[in-house]
């Protein structure tokens, strides 16, 4: 029994947001962004229990609407199938579930029965009508968004594999959570969720202790607590029903159409589905008020959910609106004015000048505008499975299949390579047994450990030093991103170095902390590379690359004494050692130069650039490295 949908607490936008998708389904499903415990999922499985009922045939795997069955349903296709009342699917998609799983494959069963070839079908057929539930959505394997994107565009699920060509029916409401914290989520898949909402944890002490009183009060006694809030919910499905009876009837003029538009356009928004979904939204706005005529004030609450994930963003830069600049457009729209708007004065000429001298008093430079983003390509064949798009990788959890091999307990079943065991073994008595298995064997891409190395002393203090090595660093970040790598920041100033940023995916939380990243004191090079080899050491998980940015004036040695300079080389070498790729950016500006970052360079095996040179146009570097087998 799920949580009664009219109990959540406060949530008013993420259940408006729920409530105008079950009205019109076709918007696209809704992307619910929040923290760890903000009633993200429960929200999610709640709706469910004020849907209005679908007819479908009792075994029908395929939820075939009355009267256009599936050519594939056997179930559907009989003369005596019945239609009952039945309650909306709601599907959960597992961050693991194989591909075979969610499209549907050949049924082995059968097909080793010498059976004709019969279509077992998948989840995309199971959710047709309903909902498809995605918890994380932002971690789902790169195949399965490809998979997701396809059906989503076109309203069904094309499956042409292993002598099979099936097509049927998959229109579905796309739901997926999410917390930032792991990763963003990729483009294309972001544009296919008609709205997206935002969603925190209460701040007042009074409303926290309500959800939690609720929530015990549930789970001491489901369905007690169940009938307390049944009146509720029975106001929401007759307000739900009502809804979707009058959303054919309500108009939206031209002169909300321009407002539409104008708003797009304004925010700066590529995809046409913004508007579409705009004017959907809007329609089931003032369909859930019982209005058969759209307002102003639908289009801007429609704008509010249809438009913070889609406008245009710098790399790095959170979704969101700016919900003062909306009501500004909309009044300039709706109540024009001959008045000219006053330009505001730059004070980029008034910068004063910073001194490059080593300081004690931190400070917090901004970072410089990122310049091309670089292509990167470490050339190592990876043995680890983690999907990404930098590395080759042997034994990949998608990519073509290069060779099977047999295997009595395989993750991927290679059929035709196991069916053919089996006739090669007894042709006479065919039957496939636990020895005739195969496992496919995928070359595919896998992702990188990026460990980035910052300096951040005062010999790097200089405002524009300062300002270019941040944005170096952010077009790396880039490239990380695009290439679905994790990422680690070590920062290194005073007198040690810290880690300011664990391996993660979120390459948007590792640029908030290189932003807000403050400079000044000495330079604690050794400790830095110390720092960093440990760090390696601990990650087993993916290949790592090294980036250290730094001009290689180390002033602080380790513990044990000695010459910080000496010391610095050392490690390099032992990192080296371990055959770990590496690319030093040296941040040494001014006519005279010491060079010390490149000697460190060649003692760390690792290839050496300036800023200039990273940030020149169409920079295509290969780092080669053999890694040391874990």
């Amino acid at each position: 029994m799920t949580f009664p949908f009219s109990a959540i607490v406060e949530q008013t936008q993420l259940k408006t947001a729920l409530l105008l998708c079950a009205i019109d389904p076709s918007l696209g499903g809704v992307l619910i962004r929040g923290d760890k415990g903000s009633a993200k999922s429960t929200a999610a499985r709640a709706l469910t229990s004020i849907l209005p009922s679908i007819e479908r045939v009792t075994g029908c795997a395929f939820v075939c609407a009355p009267g256009a069955p599936s050519e594939y349903c056997e179930i559907c296709n009989d003369a005596n199938a019945t239609a009952l009342a039945s309650p909306v699917p709601f599907i959960t998609l597992p961050l693991g579930a194989t591909e075979d799983r969610v499209v549907g494959s050949l049924d082995l069963e059968q097909a080793l029965k010498g059976a004709k070839r019969v279509f077992q079908p998948g989840l995309l057929a199971s959710v047709h009508r309903g909902i498809l539930y995605i918890d994380e959505v932002n971690l789902l394997p790169d195949h399965l968004v490809d998979v997701l994107l396809d059906a989503a565009a076109m309203g069904i699920n094309s499956v042409q594999r292993e002598g099979l060509s099936v097509t049927h029916p998959a229109r579905f409401m796309l739901i997926g959570t999410m917390n930032l914290e792991e990763g963003d989520l990729r483009p294309q898949l972001l544009d296919r969720f008609g709205l997206m909402v935002e969603v925190t944890a209460p701040r007042d002490k009074t409303l926290r202790a309500e959800v939690v009183r609720r929530r015990i009060a549930f789970e001491a006694d489901q369905a007690g607590y169940a009938a307390v809030w049944s009146q509720e919910q029975q106001a929401l499905r007759e307000q739900l029903d009502a809804a979707q009876s009058l959303l054919p009837k309500v108009t939206l003029d031209d002169t909300l159409l321009d407002l539409i538009s104008h708003l797009c356009c304004e925010f700066e928004v590529a995809s046409l589905r913004a508007d579409i979904v705009i004017h959907k939204a809007a329609r089931a706005l003032a369909a859930l008020a019982g209005r058969p005529q759209v307002t102003p004030n639908d289009v801007r609450g429609a704008a509010e959910l249809a438009l913070p994930h889609r406008r245009r963003r710098k790399p790095f830069e959170q979704p969101g609106l700016d919900k003062e600049r909306l009501d500004e457009l909309m009044q300039q729209t709706l109540q024009p004015s001959n008045e000219p708007s006053a330009e505001s004065n730059t004070d980029q000429d008034n910068e004063a000048p910073q001194a490059d001298v080593d300081s004690t008093e931190p400070q917090v430079f901004a970072a410089a505008t990122a310049g091309n983003t670089p292509r990167i390509v470490v050339d190592i064949q990876s043995k680890h499975a983690v999907v990404g798009k930098r590395n080759a990788a042997i034994d990949a959890p998608r990519g073509r299949v290069i060779r099977t091999v047999p295997d009595q307990n395989p993750s991927s079943l290679a059929i035709g390579a196991t069916l053919r065991s089996a006739a090669l073994r007894d042709s006479s008595d065919f039957k496939v047994i636990k020895n005739d298995l195969h496992q496919q064997i995928r070359m595919g891409k896998s992702a990188n450990l990026i460990l980035f190395v910052v300096d951040a002393s005062g010999s790097m203090s200089a405002q524009r030093r300062m300002e270019a090595v941040k944005g170096a660093v952010l077009t790396l970040l880039t490239d990380a991103y695009q290439q679905r790598d994790q990422v680690a920041v070590i920062s290194f100033r005073g007198e040690s170095a810290h880690l300011l940023l664990s391996p993660t995916h979120s390459v948007d939380i590792a640029e908030q902390h290189l932003r807000e990243l403050p400079t000044g004191g000495r330079t604690p090079l050794p400790h830095a590379l110390a720092l960093a080899l440990e760090t390696l050491e601990k990650s087993h998980d993916l290949p790592p690359l090294l980036v250290l940015l730094t001009d290689g004036k180390a002033n602080v040695a380790l513990d044990d004494g000695g010459d910080p300079w000496q010391q610095s080389l050392r490690l390099a070498e032992l990192l080296a050692n371990q055959s770990i790729p590496a690319l030093v950016l040296d941040t040494e500006t001014g006519y005279l130069r010491l060079g010390k970052a490149r000697q460190l360079a060649e003692a760390l095996e690792a290839h050496c650039l300036t800023l200039e040179e990273l940030s020149a146009e169409n920079l295509a570097l290969t780092i080669r490295g053999s890694l040391k087998p874990y």
